[in-house]
């Protein structure tokens, strides 16, 4: 089995020890639906209805790029006008924050570099840290094909840089090559990628986390001063206490803040880099789905506020719901933007300007290390990540993501040598001679520009000869639906339409029967809601059973009721649980025992499954209105309205 393929193992229930659970009843009303999630397994293919924290991260990336782009614009007129003396003496103009005796006095330059970029550093750290642990790099082999591309897309740069630049101060620039600048690569990517790029996007955005991992390090490791032990020792405690706080559940995150603040002082004072206690801190802090028992008790305080809107209920209610929200996904959604709209922005403003007058260019333009910094970024980038990721694959270390063509991944692979924030970082910290710094900073937006233009000419060619136009997951029902076969509520010849994939074990499942009751009521004899299995079954292990019993009990024309039931007691799903079930709706138990085993059954299962990931569904619950995937959220008001529109445009089917 692939990574990312749902299970096709036999149906039959799995027997796992005995856990104490609590009686939860699933048959909740639609309300409050559009706000929950999605059951998602830890082995699954890429995504293209993301997890809402990820789609954040993209969209906050992908958005900034227009300041990002703004500003280095502005950064080289501004150092090539008649005021170019005022954009060096601003970037020089030494400001101090002192409290008591004890002050941190820097130039505004290396307040940005220095200081602005360990947020932009933290808030990384915060998203690698969750993707870690609740999103799309939980399954660890999926990690595998990425990271030998990333490896690679750093290992041939930096050879190619040296190769040019073998020795004295040009060879200390070899990690200018190394990074890519996610916010520009996202930018890029959907200017001249292919349509609905989702897939190659989160793609790359897996070889970028390994990139900034390492070039943190690098410049941690590498282009830090002599260190002094004493304030690392500071340092290394300020990481010690984040993670003993993280542990033991500290959900209040102006701590977290001041700590991170002590250990940025104690960094620099310890001679390192702050770039690499930026990323350490957010990857030491925890991040965690909501716990259904916060949630319902954020609920509850806020039920408490609405029938007494106390000060103090109030302020119980917004405690309530940030438990109920990890620190680290709190910290991102407050970070994040500040990170990608003004911080990086005001980097490239502080380190692109260039002067290119008296010559400047010409001699960039013949300097050995600007080629180093082209050759390594456009040349080493593409070929280091394209035959990386093709090597991983050929070798079966593990496989593209559905969607993802040969020829997209050289494409995005061009688009990686996109450098500039970590690269430009790099120059500053590499160089002493400012004549190596300013032609490395020309090889970095020229890298940037040829990047974007090879980037564009392999799609095009990947769209032309190999058909390759989209990246992403399917979005129309690969079986059409069967009366025959399908588990049908509804007159079966109903002008609309509604396929759900469903897992009896999952949560917001069961707050979705909710929906479906809703729906039906409202459209009548107009609609029929077909039921279709995805059981996560690494992540609900009771899920298959569950599956298998709902089928049995359809073998003896009872589905529907023990599909309510499952959902009604969804806590309760053991083996003994299901004969109990049976016997409670009048079923035969013994055949109903039998029929639990049988190969029909997990066929149909399988069946099920197989549908669903040739459909692009990865999670649960996934709606399909008439054939096409629904996208967003699912409460029954945004669910009638893409019902409204089937029925205003034709039948089911007819809407691509």
């Amino acid at each position: 089995m692939t990574a990312g393929t749902p299970s096709t193992h036999d149906c039959s229930p799995k027997p796992a020890p005995l856990s104490p659970r609590r009686p939860y009843d699933a048959r909740v009303s639609a309300e409050g639906v559009a706000a929950a999630g999605q059951t998602r397994p830890n082995r699954r293919v890429l995504l293209a209805q993301l997890s809402q924290p990820l789609r954040r991260f993209l969209a906050t990336e992908s958005g900034s790029v227009g300041l990002l782009l703004a500003a280095s614009v502005l950064a080289l007129a501004w150092a090539n006008s008649p005021l170019s003396d005022l954009y060096e003496s601003l970037w020089g103009t030494e400001a101090s924050v002192r409290v008591g005796g004890a002050q941190v006095s820097m130039d505004l330059g290396h307040w940005v570099n220095d200081g602005l970029m360990v947020l932009f550093f933290f808030v990384i750290g915060l998203e690698v840290r969750r993707e870690l642990s609740m999103g799309e790099l939980t399954d660890r082999r999926r990690i595998v094909v990425p990271m030998l591309a990333a490896l690679g897309g750093m290992v041939v740069p930096t050879l190619l840089y040296l190769a040019l630049n073998p020795s004295g101060e040009a060879a200390n620039g070899w990690g200018v090559v190394i990074g890519t600048d996610t916010a520009f690569l996202l930018g890029a990517l959907t200017l001249v990628g292919p349509a609905c790029p989702t897939q190659l996007r989160v793609f790359l955005l897996t070889i970028t986390v390994v990139d900034d991992i390492v070039a943190v390090t690098v410049i941690g490791v590498v282009y830090s001063e002599s260190i002094d032990l004493v304030p690392l020792a500071v340092a290394g405690s300020c990481l010690g206490v984040i993670a003993v706080m993280s542990r033991l559940g500290v959900w209040r995150s102006s701590v977290y803040a001041v700590v991170v603040v002590v250990l940025w002082i104690a960094t620099v004072d310890a001679g390192l880099h702050p770039s690499i206690a930026g990323m350490a801190a957010g990857l030491l802090v925890g991040a965690y789905p909501p716990r259904r028992h916060e949630v319902e008790q954020a609920a509850s305080l806020f039920r408490a506020f609405r029938q007494s809107p106390l000060p103090s209920v109030g302020y119980s209610a917004k405690q309530g719901l940030q438990r109920a929200v990890s620190v680290n996904e709190r910290l991102q959604t407050v970070l994040h933007p500040w990170a990608s709209f003004v911080v990086v922005p005001l980097f490239a403003l502080a380190n692109a300007g260039v002067d290119l007058r008296g010559g400047l260019l010409a001699d960039a333009l013949g300097s050995p290390v600007t080629w180093g910094v082209v050759l390594g970024l456009v040349a080493g980038k593409l070929t280091g990540i394209g035959l990386g990721a093709l090597g991983a694959v050929r070798l079966g270390l593990g496989t593209l993501p559905q969607g993802v063509g040969s020829g997209q991944v050289f494409g995005g692979a061009a688009l990686s040598g996109i450098g500039f924030t970590v690269s430009l970082l790099i120059v500053g910290l590499a160089f002493e001679s400012t004549a190596l710094r300013d032609e490395a900073t020309v090889g970095v937006l020229l890298a940037a520009v040829l990047s974007t233009l090879v980037g564009w000419l392999i799609f095009w060619l990947a769209a032309v000869f190999r058909g390759e136009r989209t990246a992403g997951l399917p979005m129309l029902l690969s079986r059409p639906v069967d009366a025959g076969r399908d588990r049908i509520r509804g007159p079966v010849d109903a002008p609309l339409t509604l396929v759900e994939y469903s897992d009896f074990e999952c949560p917001f499942c069961a707050r979705a029967t909710g929906v479906g009751r809703e729906l039906r009521e409202h459209f009548g004899a107009e609609l029929r809601y077909v039921f279709r299995h995805l059981p996560l079954t690494d992540v609900h292990p009771y899920a298959e059973g569950a599956a298998s019993a709902a089928e049995a009990a359809g073998a003896q024309g009872r589905f529907w009721e023990m599909h309510d039931l499952l959902f009604a007691h969804q806590d309760e799903l053991e083996p003994e649980d299901l004969l109990g079930y049976a016997g409670d709706l009048g079923l035969d138990v013994e055949q109903f025992a039998r029929d639990l085993n049988d190969d029909s059954h997990a066929e149909r299962i399988r069946e099920d499954v197989t549908s669903a990931e040739a459909s692009g569904a990865r999670g649960t619950p996934t709606f399909f209105v008439g054939t096409r995937r629904h996208v967003g959220p699912y409460d029954a008001e945004t669910l009638k309205a893409e019902l409204e529109a089937v029925r205003a445009t034709g039948p089911p089917g007819t809407r691509e």
